[in-house]
C-alpha cells in the first residue's frame, strides 16, 4: 500500500500533499522542474488525469508554474508559502484534536516537550 492509499482524502489531494511535502522537504526547490504528469502517475500508480488535477491545484494556489512546452516548476517562494499554509492547517485543524487527546490522557504538555522533543 502506498502513502497515497492511506488516507480518506480524494486521491488528487493526497497526490497534491505528496508534492507539497516534497517541496517542503527540499526535494524540489524553487525553480526545480517537477516530474512529468505521466512519470509521477507511473511512480505512484495513479491515473495521469488525477495527477494533472493535483498539479493544477498546486498551480492554482501559486506553488508551481507552467512553462509551456517545458513542464511544471516550483514557483518562487513556494516553500515559504506552503510552510505558512501547513502551519495554519495544523493549528486550526490538527492541534485542537492533539491537545484534546493530551488532556484526555492527563499528559503534561511541558513534560512531553522536555522528554520527547529536547
Amino acid at each position: 500500500m502506498t502513502a497515497v492509499e492511506n488516507t480518506p482524502a480524494p486521491v488528487y489531494l493526497r497526490l497534491r500533499g505528496l508534492l507539497a511535502g516534497s517541496i517542503l522537504a527540499g526535494e524540489y526547490r524553487e525553480g526545480d522542474q517537477l516530474p512529468s504528469v505521466r512519470a509521477f502517475a507511473a511512480e505512484h500508480g495513479a491515473n495521469p488525469l488525477t495527477v494533472a488535477k493535483a498539479y493544477q491545484t498546486l498551480q492554482d494556489e501559486g506553488f508551481v508554474a507552467v512553462r509551456r512546452g517545458v513542464g511544471m516548476f516550483v514557483a518562487e517562494g513556494a516553500s515559504e508559502r506552503l510552510r505558512d499554509q501547513e502551519r495554519e492547517v495544523f493549528l486550526r485543524h490538527t492541534w485542537p484534536s492533539v491537545r484534546a487527546q493530551i488532556d484526555r490522557l492527563g499528559l503534561d504538555p511541558r513534560e512531553l516537550v522536555e522528554t520527547h522533543f529536547a
